[in-house]
């Protein structure tokens, strides 16, 4: 769970959690502002605290090396804000596991209806579902929902894409599902409840408009790539040499 002013919504999401269905949780505090840190300590997880606030990407960065460094066969990266259904986590697991995924979405916006009752701002719908469509098209993927806070993988994802060269700030979730996609790894989703309310986090007008720009640019940098008019580090195996600085960012 990469955490940031998580401290009134982390302990639902643990106790939503089922825990015969995982090994262990991890926690990661971007440098909170509040009580974040403090709350999870008082829960039997695997906290990491940074030192500096690393961003949103580089908090999931920290979250998938030490997965990894621990062992895992499956990762589920769930947003600590308690907008996502916990309890899918084993469904998730189960369709990857089976092989007919390796990468399993929670999708918010099964209907409109269901969405909007559920509390989803209609800008935010809207938006969403525009850009969903874009994505859907540009990639050739039927997915409901780019956007989604629950992802799950399996180990084979995170060792094979170059994650760590992604942007550390909100675009990283997307760069993360086009180099899914451009490295061949088949993506799903499942419907999860749609949970909105006060404590819930948004970025605001500005820095969605940003993430959506740079989102555009991700699509534009790997078509480039694919049709050979300039190489992206973000497609290339971890072979390639990493550029000094981080792209995107």
């Amino acid at each position: 769970m990469p955490a940031y002013n998580a401290a009134s919504t982390l302990r639902r999401v643990y106790e939503d959690i089922p825990k015969e269905d995982v090994d262990e949780i991890i926690v990661v505090d971007d440098q909170s502002k509040d009580e974040t840190s403090d709350v999870a300590r008082s829960l039997p997880v695997t906290l990491i605290v940074h030192d500096v606030n690393k961003g949103y990407g580089g908090n999931q960065k920290t979250c998938y090396r030490t997965a990894l460094e621990h062992g895992a066969d499956f990762v589920v990266m769930l947003h600590a804000d308690d907008q996502y259904d916990a309890r899918m986590i084993r469904a998730a697991v189960d369709i990857i596991r089976m092989g007919n995924c390796d990468v399993v979405l929670g999708n918010r916006i099964r209907t409109r209806r269901e969405a909007l009752k559920g509390g989803m701002p209609m800008a935010k719908y809207l938006a969403n579902r525009g850009l969903t469509i874009i994505e859907n098209v540009l990639s050739g993927q039927n997915l409901g929902e780019w956007h989604s806070g629950f992802r799950a993988y399996g180990r084979k994802v995170l060792e094979t894409l170059p994650f760590e060269r992604n942007s550390d700030d909100f675009v990283f979730d997307s760069q993360f599902l086009v180099q899914a996609c451009h490295f061949g790894f088949k993506l799903g989703d499942l419907p999860v409840p749609v949970r909105y309310f006060d404590e819930a986090s948004s970025i605001n007008f500005t820095r969605s408009s940003i993430y959506a720009l740079e989102t555009m640019w991700t699509f534009g940098r790997w078509y480039a790539h694919r049709m050979g008019l300039k190489r992206s580090e973000l497609f290339q195996d971890h072979e390639a040499p990493v550029p000094a600085t981080n792209p995107g960012s």
